[in-house]
């Protein structure tokens, strides 16, 4: 995912506007952006947009979401969410993020909203982009633990990796990074493991 230039014109939903200034961006700028094919999220005020995910990027995706639904149809732990969907986290001036999955729990609930989830989620999901790793690498993962989001998966479609974070006391430590031939387990669902080789099969 890219960073906006600094200045630009963009065709709002309903007019073509100058855009706010980089660190000026705020909710309402966002939902006038248009329907077009790009993602685009907010953080600490300045735009990012990426195009539609790549194949390979969509296949990791959707078979981990497949694994994790099944999962929580026997649990009834809460509820899975794929991007695109809107996340608000706390304490971020209304920036909005949109992890490529997330969870919720069940007790939880109140947080999702008609058009948007408004709170940290239990678990977030991202696969990294060839073009931009350090966005889900170092941007995301200092904005979702400032956000008190407990776990934080980082999938490497391309390496065939998965790498597990949970928070504690603020920070994230790593629980390890797991290759082909192992499982990813997470520790905010219990339960809840994944081999690495049926996120991606030849």
């Amino acid at each position: 995912m890219r960073r906006a230039r600094e200045s630009a014109t963009v065709t709002y939903a309903t007019q073509s506007a100058h855009a706010p200034a980089q660190g000026k961006w705020t909710y309402d700028d966002y939902a006038l952006l248009p329907d077009d094919g790009i993602r685009y999220e907010v953080i600490r005020g300045e735009l990012y947009m990426s195009a539609a995910p790549r194949p390979l990027h969509q296949r990791v995706i959707t078979r981990l979401a497949f694994f994790l639904e099944d999962f929580l149809e026997e649990s009834a732990l809460g509820t899975a969410y794929v991007a695109p969907i809107d996340v608000i986290l706390p304490g971020k001036l209304g920036d909005p993020v949109q992890p490529d999955i997330l969870f919720v729990r069940q007790e939880r609930m109140e947080i999702v909203g008609e058009t948007c989830i408004e709170g940290a989620p239990d678990l977030a999901i991202e696969a990294l982009s060839p073009s931009n790793p350090a966005h889900d690498r170092s941007l995301k993962y200092e904005l979702y633990a400032e956000a008190g989001v407990p776990e934080y998966w980082i999938i490497n479609p391309h390496g065939q990796t998965a790498e597990i974070h949970v928070l504690r006391s603020g920070r994230y430590a790593s629980l390890g990074l797991r290759n082909r031939g192992e499982t990813a387990r997470s520790e905010v669902l219990d339960g809840f493991a994944v081999p690495v080789d049926e996120m991606n099969p030849a």
